[in-house]
């Protein structure tokens, strides 16, 4: 049995196609993904780091805090994150003219509590092309929040936030230039 998302609290959410299927194609199959996590995810909570690889995602995220006037009518978080693997099945089942799950079901969360997890977290989702040996650094892939969090270009993600939780910009690059133990953190997150 899987814990409920709380609110005020951090989680690292993935999940990956049914038996490894692919969940993205193309270039428009990640931007619907994204548009739909927008629409289903934002209201719900704060995106802190993301990575989209071709069979399986990852997400860094805090389940907002219930506002008084919002208790009654508020939809469990749980809910909007199977409302937008919902909606991405369904799109990508017409697209690609195929019936029945993409994702493995339940998806997967781990509850984040201490800085230095958060900190493991993010760099392992980032360093996440790096380690299935798509890319040497996580700046040559294009499917994940690290571009955005050295950017200054607007975005939906908490870079200031997540920048404080490396301390700086600098050692934010740094940590994610140090060769992870992946099997570790994986271990971990299983747990």
């Amino acid at each position: 049995m899987f814990q409920a998302l709380e609110h005020g609290k951090y989680y690292h959410i993935y999940n990956r196609g049914i038996n490894s299927t692919t969940l993205f194609n193309e270039k428009e199959n990640y931007e619907h993904f994204l548009r739909l996590f927008e629409t289903h995810i934002n209201p719900i909570a704060e995106t802190f780091a993301w990575c989209l690889m071709k069979n399986h995602f990852h997400f860094l995220v805090r389940i907002k805090e219930l506002s008084e006037k919002n208790t009654e009518k508020s939809i469990l978080p749980s809910q909007s994150f199977s409302n937008l693997f919902n909606a991405y099945t369904k799109a990508y089942n017409k697209r690609y003219n195929r019936h029945g799950a993409l994702f493995e079901r339940p998806f997967k969360r781990k509850q984040i509590n201490y800085n230095p997890y958060l900190q493991n977290v993010i760099a392992y989702i980032h360093n996440n092309p790096v380690h299935h040996k798509i890319c040497n650094h996580p700046i040559e892939y294009s499917w994940s929040s690290y571009l955005s969090c050295l950017s200054e270009k607007p975005t939906k993600i908490k870079r200031k936030e997540v920048i404080e939780i490396f301390n700086d910009l600098d050692n934010f690059k740094n940590t994610h230039l140090q060769k992870g133990n992946y099997f570790e953190i994986e271990n971990w997150i299983q747990t």
